[in-house]
């Protein structure tokens, strides 16, 4: 079976539409497909539509954004209630927060001459799917290019949008701990994402990894696309230190990108992975 546990659509950051992701996951082989939008459920029932008229298993899930050590964290939920109070209450504080984050991106391109990127960044999306989700930075990249202050996305975020950039406006985002509290309470099975793009030292990346089984995780994602062979090699020596289970899936986010459904490493086969645990009950689940 062909799975791919990390992905995104139009309901978030992605290129292309729920049903489109679902249809292009199958055709690249993939059988067990969980769509992982940024803080929202959104794009999960078009999802699963799609995915039944395929015949594909559809897990449900979302990659919620949090806080720790001062960095923002990933962490990504899968086989949840999806109208469990905690999580939707979660996804409301998220939504807006998004919003007034998309705000301040626009306010502050604008002194820097560039007005209007809100607006613009807001149809870029919409031309692809609205989904009612602020835009993110890669629609702000895309306005800048359309616009010609950059010549492509990788320099707008160089210039502006990246870590540290005038576009990296911080928000409130829940603690790790409270992220990953919140999907347990909706009976969540979760993972870690990509915990190697956190620009970490070895020791604060082994301290987050026992802070975030302290708060209740149970996997990490060991592979994430085509990433370097080391890192994969680092995180399965993570894993079986801390007796975690362990994700992959491609992150995929567009046509033509560095991901692709359904691509990634192989998973070091004395792993277990989290995906045959799907059919179980999560541990000590909250009632």
């Amino acid at each position: 079976m062909n799975v791919d546990l990390h992905c995104h659509s139009t309901a978030s950051d992605g290129a292309l539409a729920p049903a489109l992701v679902v249809a292009r996951a199958h055709e690249q082989g993939v059988r067990m497909l969980a769509l992982t939008d940024h803080d929202t459920l959104d794009g999960l029932a078009e999802a699963r539509n799609a995915a039944e008229r395929l015949d594909m298993r559809l897990i449900s899930g979302i990659e919620l954004s949090c806080t720790w050590g001062g960095a923002t964290i990933h962490v990504l939920g899968y086989g949840f209630d999806e109208s469990a109070p905690a999580l939707l209450s979660s996804i409301a504080q998220l939504r807006d927060g998004r919003w007034l984050r998309a705000e301040e991106i626009s306010r502050r391109l604008a002194l820097k001459g560039m007005p209007g990127a809100l607006e613009g960044a807001r149809a870029i999306q919409q031309a692809l799917g609205d989904s009612g989700n602020a835009p993110a930075r890669p629609h702000f990249a895309d306005f800048l290019v359309r616009a010609g202050y950059v010549k492509d996305r990788a320099e707008a975020f160089r210039k502006w949008l990246g870590s540290g950039k005038l576009g990296d406006v911080k928000q409130h985002w829940p603690t790790l701990e409270q992220a990953v509290g919140t999907l347990r309470t909706a009976g969540a099975w979760v993972s870690l994402a990509h915990p190697w793009q956190y620009d970490f030292t070895r020791g604060k990346r082994r301290k987050l990894i026992g802070d975030y089984i302290a708060a209740g995780g149970h996997a990490i994602e060991v592979v994430n696309g085509l990433q370097p062979a080391e890192q994969v090699g680092g995180l399965a020596i993570l894993a079986r230190e801390f007796g975690l289970l362990a994700s992959a899936g491609s992150d995929f986010h567009a046509p033509g990108s560095w991901s692709e459904l359904g691509v990634y490493r192989p998973l070091p086969e004395d792993l277990p992975p989290l995906w045959c645990r799907f059919d179980h009950a999560q541990p000590h689940a909250a009632v």
